[in-house]
């Protein structure tokens, strides 16, 4: 990418905090994180992997943690590369086992248990900071190919 169409791109998708306060703000969500990934010009396919990622995210923030921030922002390596980050932050009681919360076919709920590991498995880049009582923040990248 050029660096003028970098330029014109950071214009086209300035960082943006969403709420995830209320069931409205999940499908909100999940339409900002389509229409930037449209932005950015990723495939239908990448489109539709942020999107369900970004979904599992704000979902459990909502459900396990009382609720949260999801931010979106374009990113960049240095290299040329650019993508999307999204950053899904809640002030709940945090996860007390983050390998057994990773583990495929578990479950707090009625779900299949194929969340935070299927989210991992959906996106470039996955980080988790989590402690019993502080929240847990989720941090995701997916690079355009």
């Amino acid at each position: 990418m050029l660096p003028d169409e970098l330029t014109d791109l950071e214009q086209e998708v300035p960082e943006r905090e969403h709420p995830v306060r209320a069931e409205e703000d999940l499908l909100a969500a999940r339409h900002a994180v389509r229409a930037t990934a449209v932005a950015v010009g990723f495939s239908i396919v990448d489109q539709t992997k942020i999107v369900t990622a970004a979904s599992e995210l704000v979902r459990n923030a909502y459900i396990h943690g009382g609720g949260g921030t999801m931010t979106i922002t374009l990113a960049r390596d240095g290299r040329g590369r650019v993508g999307l980050e999204l950053s899904v932050r809640d002030e709940g009681p945090g996860i007390a086992d983050v390998e057994q919360a990773m583990a495929d076919g578990f479950s707090t709920g009625a779900g299949l248990g194929h969340g935070l590991g299927g989210t991992k498995r959906l996106v470039d880049e996955f980080t988790i900071d989590t402690a019993p009582g502080r929240g847990t923040t989720v941090t995701i990248v997916r690079w355009k190919p």
